[in-house]
């Protein structure tokens, strides 16, 4: 398959569609675009609402998150990794798009790979085909995430070796063995940083009295949140409605309060990687505890978790370089190796 993909044009398009951002890569000029997967949409007198009705999108709509009026919807269309509203997905996909490459002419000739999670169903990978398409694609290949993922962590899947990724996203969390260009053993895991905010906001309801939004939750995740109970005290000061009054009120929040809530969100990745190892063959395994663990993806990013990682598993881990943008990478070299990758784009 990828033999017909050689001779690709600057037309062709790298795009992870992730639950929490959207990134997409055009050959030759690298990663041209990394927004949030949110749309604004304004609804009409009587509530229905039309492509037309997309106020904003992005970064831009982002903002409005907690703070539209009753008329405007904020959502994200996609949800744990899988699209939930096809309609806005595939308007959100276009209109990104075009922002990439301005030329409507150029929008016939477009061939795209994007990922979709491990283990996805052909309903749900027909969903993303079709979005895509409706973007404006006239070609529309797919890769699974582990492997999309690996690959842009300089991964060696090719090679008759065991490699170990954990790509930890906004939506789900992929766990998986590779070895000659394959997937010997993966899961997909709904448990990720959209997952450890709704903790946050948790916490700090019932901790505190205190109720916060996914913005503020995210800020105090990326100022002081860890998932090693050795990592350095760090604290943060937040604003909230309290309960009792509905009045706002500022509180102060240390790491050392978090950590608990956020390792009990990690522990099923814990489990999913032991048991990766466990149904592995026993030479990959070897390979894996030989060579250690990448982590992918934004929850990478979350302090210390390759410590705490490798405290659960007893295997060396490592965070790869620049890792929110491995599986757009990992996309776009899929695009572009030829033979060197083999056939890792997935099939009817």
């Amino acid at each position: 398959m990828l033999r017909r993909l050689r001779g690709l044009f600057s037309s062709d398009l790298a795009i992870d569609l992730g639950t929490t951002s959207t990134r997409v890569s055009v050959q030759g000029k690298g990663i041209v675009l990394d927004e949030p997967s949110v749309v604004a949409i304004r609804h009409g007198p009587s509530g229905t609402r039309n492509n037309d009705s997309i106020l904003a999108l992005g970064q831009a709509a982002k903002q409005m998150i907690g703070r539209a009026p009753g008329n405007i919807q904020v959502i994200q269309p996609i949800k744990d990794g899988v699209i939930a509203d096809f309609a806005v997905t595939g308007e959100m996909l276009q209109q990104f798009i075009r922002r990439v490459q301005k030329s409507r002419a150029f929008q016939s000739s477009r061939r795209v790979v994007i990922c979709v999670p491990y283990g996805a169903t052909q309903v749900e990978r027909r969903a993303i085909r079709e979005s895509t398409m409706a973007a404006g694609a006239r070609e529309v290949y797919l890769i699974e995430e582990p492997i999309a993922a690996a690959i842009g962590a300089d991964l060696p899947v090719v090679n008759p070796t065991g490699s170990m990724v954990v790509d930890i996203g906004g939506g789900t969390t992929e766990v998986g063995v590779l070895s000659l260009g394959g997937i010997v053993h993966a899961v997909s895991l709904r448990v990720a940083g959209d997952k450890l905010d709704a903790a946050i906001i948790s916490y700090i309801r019932e901790k505190h009295g205190l109720v916060v939004g996914e913005a503020t939750a995210a800020r105090i995740k990326h100022e002081i949140g860890t998932a090693w109970h050795k990592s350095a005290a760090r604290s943060t000061q937040f604003a909230g409605l309290h309960l009792g009054d509905g009045l706002p009120r500022s509180q102060d929040i240390d790491s050392s309060e978090l950590h608990t809530t956020l390792s009990k969100c990690l522990y099923p990745i814990v489990g999913a990687i032991k048991t990766a190892l466990e149904q592995a063959p026993p030479e990959l395994s070897a390979d894996v505890a030989e060579r250690g663990i990448i982590i992918t993806g934004g929850g990478a990013l979350l302090r210390d978790i390759d410590h705490m990682l490798a405290d659960e598993t007893g295997l060396p881990v490592f965070i790869a370089d620049d890792p929110r943008s491995c599986v757009v990478r990992g996309c776009a070299q899929a695009l572009q190796g030829g033979d060197a990758l083999g056939d890792v784009l997935l099939r009817e």
